[in-house]
């Protein structure tokens, strides 16, 4: 009996994967969360109940971030031909947009603890910042790694509001230290990392509102990957040049419109074969390839010299 391959769907998989990184990073941020914030308000520190906030943020864009993904995974139906990839770049603007909301509200309340009078932080403070920062780094580099391995921008940005996390608790770290160090005088210490802190997170939503913009927008995806796409169809017995070569990504995927040019004496079936060939190849060459559209050029002087002129 002859065994048959089953192709894996590529959407699928990666969104499994990011759906998994994502609920570790919620239980995670949940767990912070609570031990920042009553660390906070028990050590008298608002640069830690601020941090707190971030974290509490954090578990709401998670949530966007998971709900995106498993939208993502939905296979192609009649109102979404293409299927439902743009969930995945819409949950990375909602991130994005939510790391500069909470970056506000810190903004704020860090400017109102400035002007009020209030004591030093307390030192234990220092010991969960410094369990805070190295739980977030760490998972700041696991999500990472998974985001850049499944190509989605909305794990990545997820990365990035862990990274954001840990930046406001060794801030948080730097102004309470100053607090304790100065004494009387320097209370405000700390509030003044907050507001710093602030700046980085907002910096970061923007580099991260960016590259989400740009999968919503149909951008190009990296030369790259057209490069590849072009040398591969190149390889096909019967092509002879690539006129025109556009690759959209959709969430996980990417969609392929190609025009090649092959000569112009052969029959309308031998194309036929040469296309089919081209997007098997594409599609047995690169797993995230989700479809490709070939369209046949006959060979003229004019477009092979056009070719050569690229």
């Amino acid at each position: 009996m002859n065994e048959q391959k089953i192709k894996i769907n590529p959407t699928t998989e990666s969104a499994d994967k990011g759906i998994r990184t994502t609920f570790i990073g919620i239980i995670a941020s949940i767990i912070l969360a609570a031990i920042k914030g009553l660390a906070g308000y028990f050590g008298n520190s608002y640069a830690l109940i601020a941090d707190a906030i971030e974290s509490t943020s954090d578990v709401f864009t998670s949530i966007i971030v998971l709900t995106g993904l498993r939208i993502a995974k939905k296979p192609a139906d009649h109102n979404h031909p293409y299927g439902h990839g743009k969930a995945e770049p819409i949950a990375g603007m909602l991130v994005a947009a939510a790391l500069f909301f909470a970056a506000i509200i810190i903004i704020v309340q860090s400017i109102h603890e400035i002007i009020t009078p209030h004591h030093s932080p307390a030192p234990f403070t220092l010991i969960v910042l410094v369990l805070v920062v190295i739980t977030k780094e760490v998972l700041f580099r696991y999500v990472i790694k998974v985001g850049k391995s499944v190509d989605s921008i909305a794990v990545k940005n997820d990365a990035w509001h862990h990274r954001s996390d840990a930046i406001t608790s060794g801030a948080a770290f730097i102004g309470i230290s100053i607090a304790l160090i100065g004494g009387e005088g320097y209370e405000a210490a700390d509030d003044y990392a907050a507001l710093l802190a602030s700046g980085v997170i907002i910096f970061n939503a923007y580099r991260l509102f960016k590259p989400a913009l740009y999968e919503l927008t149909d951008a190009a995806p990296p030369p790259d990957v057209i490069v590849k796409v072009r040398n591969t169809s190149l390889k096909i017995p019967g092509v002879h040049a690539i006129d025109k070569c556009f690759v959209r990504k959709m969430g996980f995927s990417y969609f392929v419109d190609i025009h090649v040019i092959v000569d112009g004496n052969i029959t309308v079936y031998e194309g036929h074969d040469i296309a089919h060939a081209v997007k098997d190849g594409l599609m047995e060459e690169y797993s995230k390839i989700s479809d490709v559209l070939v369209h046949i050029e006959p060979a003229t002087e004019e477009r092979l010299k056009r070719q050569h002129n690229i």
